[in-house]
C-alpha cells in the first residue's frame, strides 16, 4: 500500500493522507446526500399527464360537491328545526291567544258574582239596577281596551258593511228616508273588522 502510494507521488500526482482522503471522500458523499432533495423536488415539478391532470381535477370537484353537501345538510337541519319551533309558537298563540282578554273580563265576573249575592238581601230596586249599571260599563270599558267597539246605528244611514236590514217601515218624516230607526241587535268590531253586523230597523 506505501509502495502504490509512494509510486503515485513518483509520477507527479498529489496524492492525500489517508485520513484527509477518507474526510474529503466523507465530504462528497455529503454533498450527494443534499443533491438528493433537490433531484426529487426537480422530479416533483415534472408536469402532470393529461389522466393525472383530470385525476385531480376529478378529486377537487369531489371535495367541493361534499363541502357543499355537508352545508346543505346543516342548512336544511337548520330549517327543520325552525318550521317546527314556528308550528309549535303558531299552536300556542291559537290555544292562548285569548289568556290576556279572558283574564281582564275576571274582575268584571267577580263584580257579577258579588251583584248577585246583594240581590238576594236586596230591597233598593233602583241601588240594583245602578250597581249592574256600573258593572255594564265597566265591562264594556274592558272591551274597547281589548279593540271591541259598539258599531254606532242611531240616525245612521243604512250601511251594509256594518248594519243588517232586517225590517223596513214607513219613515215618520223625509229626513230619515233611508235612515235607522231602530237597533234590535248591537254589533260589534274588534280592531276595526266587524265581528258581528248590527240588526237594525231602516225607514223608507
Amino acid at each position: 500500500m506505501n509502495y502504490e502510494l509512494s509510486g503515485m507521488c513518483q509520477s507527479g500526482i498529489n496524492v492525500l493522507p489517508l485520513p484527509r482522503f477518507l474526510a474529503k471522500r466523507s465530504d462528497w458523499q455529503s454533498f450527494c446526500s443534499e443533491e438528493q432533495p433537490q433531484n426529487d423536488q426537480a422530479e416533483e415539478a415534472a408536469p402532470l399527464t393529461h389522466e393525472e391532470q383530470l385525476e385531480k381535477e376529478l378529486e377537487d370537484a369531489q371535495a367541493v360537491i361534499e363541502e357543499q353537501k355537508d352545508k346543505y345538510l346543516r342548512l336544511s337541519a337548520e330549517f327543520d328545526n325552525y318550521r317546527k319551533r314556528t308550528m309549535k309558537e303558531k299552536a300556542e298563540l291559537i290555544l292562548n291567544g285569548g289568556e290576556k282578554s279572558i283574564s281582564s273580563i275576571l274582575p268584571v265576573i267577580d263584580d257579577f258574582e258579588r251583584a248577585i249575592k246583594t240581590m238576594e238581601t236586596a230591597k233598593d230596586v233602583k241601588a240594583v239596577k245602578e250597581g249592574v249599571e256600573l258593572i255594564y260599563n265597566k265591562f264594556m270599558a274592558t272591551l274597547a281596551q281589548n279593540g271591541v267597539k259598539v258599531i254606532e246605528t242611531k240616525d245612521q244611514p243604512l250601511d251594509t258593511d256594518y248594519h243588517e236590514a232586517i225590517a223596513v217601515i214607513p219613515a215618520p218624516s223625509e229626513e230619515q228616508k233611508g235612515k235607522i230607526l231602530d237597533c234590535v241587535q248591537t254589533g260589534y268590531t274588534l280592531n276595526d273588522k266587524v265581528i258581528r253586523h248590527a240588526k237594525v230597523v231602516v225607514g223608507e
